[in-house]
Parts: structure tokens; sequence; C-alpha cells
């Protein structure tokens, strides 16, 4: 039987992972935004940078489930299915995870952070933003490798990923920084729970950018030319 290959006429997969990208590139910023809100007390703009971060994680659902239903078994393509779903699987994990701190917040009664501990949470939130934001470009870059399988091109991809994974390796620092300063200057069992496992969720946005750019060079590191078709 004839197995098909993605034709001009057909959207390519990274088109719609692009789209994902962007979508989860979009919440970095509400994200920033909702943890300072939070942290000044007197911000009444939380639940709607929260609720902007959960209409953004219903928006890149909607592309994630697009995707794989305009990908019909036998279409011929440049990486394997199974590849291309845990790639996006990890990419929308960012979006769970920035979701998941954001809802971790609003559990407790009295919002705020220790004025002696904002700098530092403000420093592991900028820290996560970096990968997050480095995963457009690189979904961008990887569809440019694909189309022409450029040596050059490959090691522009192959250097975002090692840039991913130097920012995840900064976030997970000043993560462990955090919680020891966390546990020398907090009394208050109640806010030591609250903020260390704030610190978990908010270094694992980081994690999963950095699992997204693992994924990605598996499926570059591909011999050159190979398609698959299920």
């Amino acid at each position: 039987m004839r197995i098909p290959l993605i034709s001009p006429s057909t959207t390519s997969p990274f088109e719609g992972l692009l789209e994902h990208a962007e979508k989860v590139r979009e919440c970095a910023w509400v994200f920033q935004q909702a943890v300072e809100c939070y942290a000044s007390e007197q911000c009444e703009e939380f639940i709607n940078f929260k609720d902007e971060v959960v209409k953004l994680e219903s928006e890149a659902d909607a592309i994630k489930r697009r995707i794989r239903g305009h990908l019909p078994k036998g279409t011929k393509m440049p990486v394997s299915r199974f590849e291309l779903f845990l790639y996006i699987r990890e990419q929308d994990k960012v979006l769970d995870s920035v979701e998941e701190s954001l809802n971790w917040l609003s559990y407790r009664v009295k919002p705020g952070i220790p004025e002696n501990l904002k700098k530092d949470v403000f420093l592991l939130v900028d820290s996560v933003i970096e990968p997050i934001e480095m995963l457009s470009k690189l979904v961008f870059e990887a569809k440019k490798y694909f189309e022409s399988y450029s040596e050059k091109q490959r090691k522009i991809v192959k250097e975002i990923i090692h840039q991913v994974r130097r920012q995840e390796h900064e976030a997970d620092e000043l993560e462990d920084e955090l919680k020891i300063k966390i546990f020398s200057l907090e009394k208050d069992p109640v806010t030591i729970f609250h903020m260390v496992r704030l610190c978990e969720m908010i270094g694992s946005i980081a994690d999963h950018a950095e699992n997204a750019g693992d994924m990605m060079r598996a499926m570059v590191a591909k011999k050159k030319g190979a398609f698959f078709g299920d």
C-alpha cells in the first residue's frame, strides 16, 4: 500500500508545534505579572492573570488536539509520531506547571510573599521565563532544519538546546538557594511548606522546558533524510 508523504498542501506538524510554543511563550509574561501582583498584596488583578493562563492553556490544548488529529496514520514525516507527541507533551507541561504554580498561590487565604524572600522568588521566576521563551525559537529553527537538513541549521538547533539546558541548571541552583533561605529565615511551618512547594512548582517549569529540548535533540539526531510512517 502506498504511504503518503506530507505534501505542500498539508500543514506541517511543526507549524502546529510553533503555534503551541507561542501560546506557551505568551503565558510567560502573564505568569511573571501574576507572581509580582500576588507578592504586592495590594494588587487586585491576580485572579485575572490566573484566568488568562487558564485561557491560554485551553487554547494550547486545542492546538495539541488539532496536531494529533491532523496526522493520519501512514503519513510519512521527518520525525516519528511517537517522538513528536512526546515533544508536545513536555512543551504542554510547561503551561501545566505555570497554571499549577498560580493555583498553589491562590490556595492561601492571605496573599503575599515574605518581604525577605520576594527578591529571590522574582529571580527564580525570571530564570524560568528564559527557557519558556526559547521554546518558540527552538521549534522555529528545528522546522527550518527538517526542511533543509542543513548542517549549519542543525548546529543552530543544538546550540538553542544547550542554552535551554544551561538556563534550567541556573534555575535549579536558584531554587536550591531559595529553599535554604526559606528554612533559615522562616519560622512559621505553613509559610515554610507553602514557599518550598512553590519553589518546586516554579522550578518544574524549567524542567519541562529542558525535557522538551531533549526530545527535540532526539528528533534532530535521527539519520538525515529518514522518514517515518505509522
